[in-house]
């Protein structure tokens, strides 16, 4: 295939993060994703959800008056859904925009690094690995997230792998396709079980397991402490992903104020 370059590979990865985005506002009671000139917004005004997945992922390169708009619109609609506290997602990259943020008081709070790789030279075999039964709730059980987070998500959208050591579940990782991209998320190894290999073993198996469904790309975010593995596995660094949060509002410091 054509050599895509890194641009490339981050708007693929954008677009199967939002994909994902919109799966889970659809099992979750009232969310929704908005597509608006210059961002998107997945919107959970309800708990569990709520507490995880109000973010906005913000266009690269606008022009100044497109940064305002993009900007006004994402806190219109947090605003009109009850929601103070979200993350604004831009690319490293995009210095104006980051300006745009500090300007109007944003702070960042967290970043992860963006990264894509091609499918037709995966560097290491299918791992010989143990696998569990591909279980949504054994998944969420090692995942430790919050009770009824993603209930009631379709997990059928979605790829699971649970891996295991001595017939124990102790590690899992979710994918998602869209578009020929194979979005790879919440790779997670219970502590007992950590610096094993487990999640590198079971990221690579994603991979293959992509390839063979006919995707040509792989994307996902990484933490700083597992850059070095998924470049093991191929995958390219495409800047990091800064998450900034909005000033408290004076309406929020009213209400814990009481």
């Amino acid at each position: 295939m054509t050599r895509l370059t890194d641009v490339d590979l981050y708007l693929r990865g954008a677009e199967t993060l939002l994909s994902s985005w919109e799966q889970y506002a659809r099992g979750a009671s009232g969310a929704s994703v908005q597509h608006f000139r210059g961002g998107v917004a997945a919107v959970f005004p309800n708990e569990p959800e709520r507490a995880v997945y109000n973010n906005v992922l913000l266009q690269r390169g606008l022009a100044h008056a497109d940064r305002a708009d993009a900007l006004a619109v994402t806190e219109a609609v947090y605003d009109s859904a009850g929601i103070t506290h979200f993350a604004a997602w831009v690319h490293e990259s995009d210095t104006a925009m980051r300006g745009e943020l500090e300007q109007r008081g944003y702070t960042l709070e967290e970043s992860t690094r963006a990264m894509g790789m091609t499918l037709d030279d995966i560097p290491l075999p299918r791992p010989d690995i143990e696998l569990g039964p591909s279980d949504w709730l054994e998944c969420l059980r090692i995942l430790a997230v919050p009770p009824g987070l993603l209930s009631g998500a379709d997990h059928t959208a979605f790829h699971v792998l649970v891996a295991c050591l001595d017939g124990e579940s102790v590690a899992t990782a979710l994918a998602f396709d869209r578009g020929g991209d194979c979005g790879i998320y919440n790779v997670t190894t219970l502590e007992r079980a950590r610096r094993r290999g487990v999640g590198t073993a079971l990221t690579a198996a994603h991979l293959h397991d992509a390839l063979a469904r006919g995707c040509r790309t792989a994307s996902l975010q990484s933490t700083e402490v597992a850059e070095r593995v998924y470049v093991s596995l191929g995958f390219r660094d495409l800047g990091r992903i800064l998450e900034y949060v909005p000033p408290i509002h004076e309406r929020a410091r009213r209400q814990a104020a009481g």
